[in-house]
């Protein structure tokens, strides 16, 4: 499989947005102070870099498989660490760092979004939309985080 110089340019900037999302939840999973956070960014973190690594396959011809599971997300019931009153620095801090990454899962999903109509390929499509629906997946657990430390208020 050869990929056109712009199909090499649009896998090359989502493979920048995942490589910033690793070393950001890399940051946040060291400045959270809830350990259930801290684990939740780790666990993205390594999503991410999976996500990087399909890019880099795809980079060098290989189209790897996928799973198209959104179960993750779904499944995802974080348990509780901050209560509905709770006003702590700490909690407000988490609060932040959560609602900071929703607001980048919701913008690399986007980037995702529109990559894959630059891509000719529809395997490599495929790819690209398991890849978007797991950044939405991230953004789905983090808000069940939030909701469940009474950082927002359940939909």
């Amino acid at each position: 499989m050869i990929l056109k110089e712009a199909e090499k340019q649009e896998i090359k900037k989502l493979q920048q947005q995942e490589q910033t999302c690793v070393q950001k939840y890399e940051k946040y999973s060291q400045d959270a102070k809830d350990p259930v956070l801290k684990e939740l960014f780790l666990t993205i973190k390594k999503d991410e870099e999976k996500h990087y690594q399909t890019l880099e396959q795809i980079l060098t011809g290989i189209v790897p498989s996928c799973d198209c599971n959104d179960s993750k997300g779904k499944n995802y019931k974080p348990i509780a660490t901050y209560n509905q009153l709770d006003n702590s620095e700490d909690k407000k801090s988490d609060n932040f760092l959560a609602t900071d990454s929703i607001g980048t899962e919701k913008m690399v999903s986007s980037g995702y979004n529109s990559g894959v109509f630059a891509i000719a390929n529809s395997d490599i499509r495929k790819v690209l939309a398991d890849i978007q629906i797991e950044e939405q997946n991230h953004a789905d657990m983090i808000y069940k985080y939030r909701v469940a430390n009474g950082m927002v208020e359940a939909s």
